[in-house]
């Protein structure tokens, strides 16, 4: 279990945030009844045909858990670059080197970005790049990387629903004055597959809920629904359910 004491931003009395660590395999994910059998398997097929991917959610959803999951399906000849603000993802797999930056040192120095960390990642020879929180300009060479032969890149980002997904990038691919169309283009040909996690705020359950895949409607991308998993297991297919199975070949 990770501790993290902040203060003094808490008011007093101060307070200890207490998070569990993501535990691995998707297997136990499904014992816990966050994963059916069904996005088991496609789960474990979006790693195993490389296909880049976010896993979206808001707070608490379950997006570190999920991912590092899916890391831990990953081939243990590949060597996984882990860039992150604070340490959560420990994936079980043999192979991961972990990035983390740093803020600022009481006089002011010492520093170090995410968006240098992507920079470094990318010189290490990694085989898939995975960047634990999407949340300012690193976006832009997350994008940059998945566009230059590292295929198998994934991260999370805050979302309210895949749908909402190219808006959040877009909104993250401002801090860095990248125009809309630009990060669209990018988009379009860096990213595959999301997969959006809720939480059940009356009973805790927390659940794949979605997959969809991006689809380019002129200069803008766009999410569309592939599949739907309901909190109770029912599978709802989606329009974008062919597009998937292209993508990730004919199971």
């Amino acid at each position: 279990m990770r501790s993290s004491i902040r203060s003094p931003a808490t008011a007093p009395p101060s307070r200890c945030e207490c998070r569990t660590a993501p535990v691995g395999p998707s297997t136990l994910l499904a014992s816990r009844g966050a994963l059916g059998e069904e996005a088991v398997a496609l789960v474990r097929r979006v790693v195993a045909t490389r296909a880049a991917f976010l896993v979206s959610g808001g707070t608490g959803a379950g997006k570190t858990s999920l991912l590092s999951a899916m890391l831990a399906e990953v081939d243990p000849d590949e060597r996984l670059v882990v860039v992150e603000d604070s340490g959560e993802l420990d994936p079980a797999h043999p192979h991961v080197v972990a990035l983390e930056g740093r803020t600022a040192n009481v006089e002011g120095g010492g520093v170090v970005t995410l968006q240098t960390l992507v920079r470094q990642a990318l010189r290490m020879r990694p085989d898939r790049v995975v960047v634990g929180e999407r949340a300012g300009a690193e976006v832009v060479d997350l994008l940059a990387a998945l566009n230059t032969g590292h295929e198998g890149g994934c991260g999370t980002v805050h979302a309210n629903n895949a749908a909402a997904v190219p808006a959040r990038l877009e909104a993250l691919g401002m801090t860095a004055g990248l125009g809309r169309e630009a990060l669209h283009s990018q988009l379009a040909s860096a990213l595959d597959v999301v997969l959006h996690v809720a939480r059940d705020r009356r009973t805790g359950s927390r659940w794949l809920a979605e997959v969809a895949v991006l689809v380019k409607d002129q200069a803008l991308v766009r999410t569309e629904t592939a599949v739907r998993f309901t909190v109770d297991g029912q599978v709802r297919e989606g329009p974008g359910l062919d597009r998937m199975a292209v993508l990730l070949g004919a199971a």
